[in-house]
């Protein structure tokens, strides 16, 4: 652990924004009112999940336009977009766009791999270039270049009655300095930081060791040096901005009902935390639940979280909007105070 942790100083939360197939409209909705919730309670921001061919938000820009509309204090963020489903020049055009129209909140959080499950999509995703599609961090680097304000033709000037622009339209100043990498190695970790980007990390890493070592393999201290290996590669140093999105469900103002279904939904979950898992031998953390005192001494005990000075705790899955309500509020209200956090004030 370092000798000096770092006090909480910005507060966020994560939605994966699940809805009814035969009513997706309500769903939609349940995520927007959920962001306005979060201003209203002082968060520093709301980030959004990015799910394709499933119930879950699939244009998470999109979501992000209408909720930046509806909020104006509250940061505005994807973890992550997948950028093997997207064109980084069109995804350039629609974060700046965004970007503009909330006032500068945006921070898009992105990672790069094949899209899941590619051999069933391939034909519908890519049908004539499947085979030499690049999935890896030059996608990324090309994004990265669009949005900061790099040629994207080595056409400009005036044809006709149109003027045309060699670089990515509207540009948003600043932007390119909120752009995020969601990783969970400490390669990804070494490029986020190479690149002068921010880095999201979540409740997933990579169960590696230094240099390759086998474990056991503790979850926060894995974290922890991904957070140190970042930072060693960034311009910033230290300076370098990090947040931590574990899963949280504080209880403190929950029923009866609501603490028992929150511990069977973490309890069922346990076992996929004792050892890594599949072929990527992916390590889980435990979500933590229980009043925001108990979790508060958890965190504060966290490798990880002790490296931090941002989060954006996400909430668990499936839940109901009631219960959505009822944990963020006690974030607000309970664990982020506890944390050494204090709520925004509206504007």
């Amino acid at each position: 652990m370092p000798s000096t942790p770092r006090p909480l100083r910005r507060l966020g939360f994560l939605t994966i924004g699940l809805f009814d197939g035969a009513d997706p409209a309500k769903g939609h909705e349940s995520t927007l009112e959920i962001i306005e919730l979060g201003e209203r309670l002082g968060f520093d921001s709301a980030w959004v999940r990015h799910r394709h061919l499933q119930y879950g938000i699939s244009s998470p820009v999109a979501v992000l336009a209408a909720a930046s509309q509806r909020t104006s204090r509250i940061e505005l963020g994807t973890a992550v977009i997948p950028l093997g489903w997207e064109n980084p020049l069109r995804l350039a055009e629609d974060l700046a766009t965004v970007d503009l129209l909330s006032g500068g909140r945006l921070n898009p959080g992105v990672s790069v791999g094949p899209p899941m499950h590619y051999e069933q999509v391939r034909e519908a995703l890519y049908p004539d270039t499947a085979d030499s599609e690049e999935f890896g961090y030059e996608r990324v680097r090309r994004l990265l270049d669009f949005v900061r304000g790099e040629p994207a033709t080595d056409f400009s000037g005036v044809e006709g009655f149109e003027v045309f622009s060699d670089v990515v339209q509207p540009h948003s100043a600043g932007l390119g300095r909120r752009l995020w990498y969601g990783g969970g190695s400490l390669g990804s970790a070494r490029w986020a930081g190479e690149h002068g980007m921010n880095f999201l990390t979540s409740s997933v890493v990579k169960a590696e060791g230094p240099d390759g070592a086998e474990g056991p393999y503790d979850f926060a201290e894995i974290q922890r040096s991904q957070i140190a290996e970042f930072r060693a590669h960034h311009p910033d140093g230290e300076a370098a901005r990090v947040s931590q999105g574990l899963v949280v469900i504080p209880t403190d103002s929950a029923t009866p009902e609501q603490r028992a279904r929150y511990e069977a939904y973490a309890a069922k979950r346990l076992p996929r935390t004792t050892a890594p898992q599949g072929p990527a031998r992916l390590l889980f953390a435990p979500d933590l639940v229980g009043t925001s005192a108990e979790i508060a001494e958890r965190l504060h005990a966290h490798a990880g979280f002790r490296e931090v000075d941002e989060v954006a705790f996400a909430l668990p899955f499936t839940f109901e909007h009631e219960d959505y309500v009822q944990i963020l509020t006690d974030i607000a209200t309970h664990l982020g105070p506890a944390l050494g956090w204090h709520p925004r004030a509206a504007v």
